[in-house]
């Protein structure tokens, strides 16, 4: 999980850069991603953000169905 060690060490609310790290994407990556129709990103103004509970219920779905 990149930097990441352990779930909980994940952000509340995660940004791009976060996203990167724990993933192990680049940030285009990660950008990429937060735009993707399925994704659970949160628009706040210009700021996109996911919630690690939505990013961690969004993997799991992923990773079952194969992607």
């Amino acid at each position: 999980m990149g930097n990441y060690h352990e779930l909980k060490d994940l952000p509340i609310a995660m940004n791009a850069n976060d996203l990167s790290k724990a993933l192990g994407l680049s940030r285009a990556g990660a950008y990429n991603l937060m735009d993707d129709k399925g994704f659970p990103t949160l628009r706040v103004g210009k700021r996109k953000i996911v919630m690690r509970d939505s990013f961690l219920d969004w993997l799991e779905r992923n990773i079952s169905s194969g992607m």
